[in-house]
């Protein structure tokens, strides 16, 4: 009989799960402004000061809602989250792809892997469906208010959330076993067990690092916007990806096949390498 094997998936928030930024579906119109005016000031305050531009968006957050009057308490970000908008078969796709993975012998774990923010994504109807959140956060006063950035993951830092995933060491404050040396056998999710979905440049190193270490990439575009699908078929011309779709999660469609094949390979592979240390 089968042993189980564990896999993880791991998902890019903004552009992956849901379409554009998750603080423009009811954050910013809060602020009585637009995406475009609030990303352009944060990227000019972010050049002026030659900043991380997470840490700088996070700030400009906090400074716009207070001089607006905005609330910024932890829930009142919750509740921005329950108005963001996921891309279709999002709400079904845990549950199909992991009974899916358990007729096949095989232990599926979600986590996201975000420059977005954590709690937004707490809002959000699918929340619970991740073994751990991996996303920017505030820091918070005695009433639950933000007060500045506690945790910000761009896109160069996204990738130290693999290694804590392949290592085991999931919480964000364990410097000690994150940096402990592992051999490979010993590690509970190797990297050809692991998927990374995403949806462009930001991904990158996260795209690259697991498809170099035999696991497999997949970059999803917005379905019917232009351009986007030539955009993510760069990425395979350039090697970074295994795979691009668009960003449908419905049953039966390109997504879903892409991820039940390597999921079926994952599982294959396991039963062959099994039958090799038997022999």
């Amino acid at each position: 009989m089968r042993r189980s094997v564990t896999v993880a998936i791991a998902y890019d928030f903004d552009g992956t799960l849901s379409p554009g930024n998750m603080q423009e579906h009811s954050f910013i119109p809060r602020l009585k402004t637009t995406p475009k005016r609030f990303w352009n000031k944060a990227q000019v305050l972010a050049i002026e000061a030659e900043a991380d531009n997470v840490l700088t968006y996070m700030n400009l957050m906090v400074t716009e809602a207070r001089s607006k009057g905005v609330p910024i308490r932890k829930q009142d970000f919750r509740d921005h989250g329950k108005s963001v908008i996921l891309f279709k078969g999002v709400k079904t796709w845990f549950e199909r792809i992991n009974r899916y993975g358990k007729d096949i012998g095989l232990r599926i774990e979600h986590y996201i892997i975000s420059s977005g923010i954590h709690e937004m994504i707490d809002g959000t109807p699918i929340a619970k469906r991740f073994k751990m959140i991996y996303a920017s956060s505030f820091k918070y006063d005695a009433n639950g208010v933000a007060e500045w950035p506690a945790l910000a993951i761009n896109f160069t830092t996204k990738t130290q959330y693999l290694f804590r995933i392949n290592k085991g060491a999931l919480d964000v404050y364990d410097d000690k076993k994150i940096n402990e040396c592992v051999s490979m056998k010993d590690r509970p999710v190797p990297f050809k067990n692991m998927v990374f979905i995403g949806d462009g440049a930001t991904d990158i190193p996260c795209f690259s690092l697991v498809k170099s270490l035999g696991g497999h990439s997949i970059a999803v575009y917005k379905p019917r916007a232009r351009g986007a699908r030539l955009e993510a078929e760069k990425l395979i011309e350039d090697d970074r990806v295994n795979f691009v779709a668009p960003a449908d999660y419905s049953a039966g469609r390109t997504l879903d096949g892409i991820v039940k094949a390597v999921l079926k390979k994952i599982a294959v592979d396991s039963d062959l390498t099994a039958l090799g240390k038997h022999e």
